[in-house]
């Protein structure tokens, strides 16, 4: 059994920063061997992904967010971080955090990020 926890929503201006965190609870051996995402989903949009880390620390982006977003695991700590900056409007979504391997697939409940103009 995997949790995800994910905390720092909110409401922020355009331009601005939030730094998003996903506590995972259960064996830090079976974080490791996780691959850890971050998805985003709008209201009347599908979710997407946003980026995601290897247990070995390659990462991949969205296009949208490459070059703003960063995405950092400490597996000592057991926790995925979305560092967000220069956040447009249209970043306003519903972020869940993922951990996914061949037989597991887990998701956190999801914080709400809301950018205003």
């Amino acid at each position: 059994q995997v949790q995800l926890v994910e905390s720092g929503g909110g409401l922020v201006q355009a331009g601005g920063s939030l730094r998003l965190s996903c506590a995972a609870s259960g064996s830090i051996f079976s974080i490791n061997a996780m691959v850890m995402g971050w998805y985003r989903q709008a209201p009347g949009k599908q979710r997407e992904l946003v980026a995601d880390i290897t247990s070995g620390g390659s990462t991949n982006y969205a296009g949208s967010v490459k070059g703003r977003f960063t995405i950092a695991r400490d597996n000592a700590k057991n926790t995925v971080y979305l560092q967000m900056n220069s956040l447009k409007p249209e970043d306003t979504a519903v972020y869940y955090c993922n951990a996914r391997r061949d037989d597991l697939d887990i998701w956190g409940q999801g914080t709400l990020v809301t950018v205003s103009s």
